[in-house]
C-alpha cells in the first residue's frame, strides 16, 4: 500500500469561495488525506472548527496525522457524508460557516492498486470506498441482468456501447465469474468496435466510472447530502463542490438553482402569492475549471468543476 498522499484540486479557487473565518466552523465532507482541510485550518484559530469526513477508513489514519498539529480543534469521523445531519446533532453543531465537498475518488484510492478502482493494473473488481459495504463491482458484474449493466453504464457512464459492453459481459460471465479489473476490461475492449477505440480515452474508462459511482451509491448520495449541508450552512456561509462527472456537476447546479429560486407560483399567475424568498445565492454562474499550468501539474484534475454559493440570512 502506498502513503496516502491528497494533492487537493483547484485549492486556491477553494479558499477563495469559502471565506474562511478564522474562529469559524468548516466541514470537509470528503477529507481524504485533508489535502484542502489542512489549508482550511491553516486560516484557522484556536476558536475556530474543522470537522473531516470520510468512509475511506485510510483516509480518516492519513488525515490524523496530517492535521495533528494545527491550531483549531479537529473532528475526524468515519462516515459517509449522507450522515451529516446526524453528525452535525452529535457535534451540537446548528450551523457551519462552509462545506467543502470534493467529490469521486481520490487519487489515493486510484493508486491503491488492491481497491480495484484502475483500468491499467490488475487487481481484483472491487471499487468499494467504504471496504465494509457488501457488494463490490465483481458482484454487480456477474449478478446484474443484462438491462440493468445497460442502464447503469448507459446512464452513469455515458457510454454509447453500454448494451453491447453489457451483453459481452454477459457471454463472459456465462463461462465463469470476472473476477479482477484487467479481465472486465479487455471485455470491454473486445465489445467496443476497433474503429471506436482509435481515439477518445481508453475504451475501458466509462465504463469503470459507471461501476464505481453505482458500487458507492454516489449521484443519490449526493442529493441527499447537498440539501443537508445547505441546510446546515449559517447566514453568510458558503459551500463549495468540487465534480468530476457531467452528471455530478448536473446536480450540484440543479441543488443550487433550486435554493436560489424566490418566487414558486406559476407562470401564469400575474402576482405572487407564495411569499417564497431565495434562500442561497450562486457565486459562480459558470463552473471554475482548472488553469493549463494546474492540469499539467496535476493530470487528474483535467474534468474538475467547482461550484459555490452562499446562504442567505
Amino acid at each position: 500500500m502506498s502513503e496516502y498522499e491528497h494533492q487537493p484540486v483547484l485549492l486556491n479557487e477553494t479558499l477563495h469561495y469559502l471565506n474562511i473565518k478564522p474562529a469559524g466552523i468548516y466541514i470537509d465532507a470528503t477529507v481524504g488525506g485533508a489535502g484542502h482541510a489542512y489549508r482550511i485550518a491553516e486560516r484557522l484559530n484556536e476558536r475556530g472548527l474543522l470537522i473531516g469526513i470520510d468512509q475511506d477508513q485510510a483516509a480518516i489514519k492519513a488525515a490524523q496525522q496530517r492535521l495533528a498539529s494545527v491550531k483549531p480543534a479537529v473532528k475526524l469521523l468515519r462516515s459517509n457524508f449522507e450522515a451529516l445531519p446526524q453528525i452535525a446533532a452529535d457535534l451540537k453543531i446548528k450551523a457551519a460557516d462552509g462545506i467543502l465537498f470534493d467529490l469521486g475518488v481520490s487519487s489515493h484510492q486510484l493508486d491503491e492498486l488492491e481497491r480495484g478502482f484502475s483500468y491499467k493494473h490488475e487487481a481484483p473488481l472491487d471499487m468499494r470506498m467504504d471496504r465494509s459495504r457488501p457488494f463490490s463491482a465483481a458482484h454487480l458484474v456477474n449478478t446484474a441482468s443484462v438491462e440493468e449493466l445497460t442502464r447503469i453504464i448507459g446512464a452513469y457512464g455515458e457510454e454509447r456501447w453500454a448494451k453491447r459492453i453489457a451483453i459481452f459481459i454477459d457471454r463472459h460471465r456465462r463461462d465463469g465469474e470476472i473476477k479482477t479489473t484487467l479481465e472486465l476490461a479487455e471485455i470491454i475492449k473486445e465489445a467496443i468496435p476497433a474503429a471506436a477505440r482509435r481515439s477518445g480515452p481508453h475504451p475501458a474508462r466509462r465504463t469503470f466510472q459507471a461501476l464505481r459511482i453505482a458500487v458507492n451509491n454516489e449521484l443519490e448520495v449526493l442529493e441527499t447530502a447537498l440539501e443537508a449541508a445547505i441546510s446546515l450552512l449559517g447566514g453568510g456561509g458558503r459551500i463549495v463542490v468540487i465534480s468530476f462527472h457531467s452528471l455530478e456537476d448536473r446536480i450540484v447546479k440543479n441543488a443550487f438553482a433550486k435554493w436560489a429560486k424566490g418566487c414558486q407560483c406559476p407562470k401564469e399567475m400575474p402576482d405572487c402569492r407564495c411569499d417564497h424568498r431565495p434562500k442561497l445565492k450562486v457565486l459562480t454562474k459558470k463552473p471554475i475549471v482548472p488553469s493549463a499550468d494546474e492540469i499539467k501539474l496535476n493530470s487528474r484534475a483535467r474534468s474538475s468543476k467547482l461550484r459555490s454559493a452562499e446562504k442567505l440570512v
